[in-house]
């Protein structure tokens, strides 16, 4: 089996992107990551490729896969005849993050203002 193209669309922080990395990754899958929350242009390449506007959405060699799990992506995997390959991932893939993660993470990018007035 060869090295297939693979891109993935995805979020930087999101439970559903995690799941699909460390399952990318336990099969030694390459793929470019397009971050589509800080990027518009790979938001918008996504939309187009795959007609839809949900993530996690994968060009796995021209087959497009839009608002898969981690645990659909391995049964696809399965199917296509890919074996594990690397490590079992370290997070679950089947699920978005917990309301306490999404609040960790607001704590962790709070922004920092400064006063910052005209004519002072």
């Amino acid at each position: 089996m060869g090295n297939p193209a693979i891109t993935a669309y995805l979020k930087p922080q999101c439970g559903w992107s995690r799941g699909i990395r460390a399952v990318l990754d336990k099969y030694g899958l390459e793929y470019v990551d397009k971050d589509i929350i800080n990027v518009p242009e790979n938001y918008e390449e996504m939309v187009r490729k795959s007609g839809q506007p949900l993530q996690p959405t994968l060009d796995f060699d021209g087959q497009i896969l839009a608002d898969i799990s981690g645990e659909e992506l391995e049964a696809y995997l399965v199917n296509s005849g890919y074996q594990p390959a690397g490590p079992e991932p370290g997070v679950p893939t089947d699920r978005a993050c917990t309301d306490e993660e999404h609040e960790a993470m607001a704590r962790s990018q709070q922004a920092v203002f400064f006063n910052n007035r005209l004519g002072s």
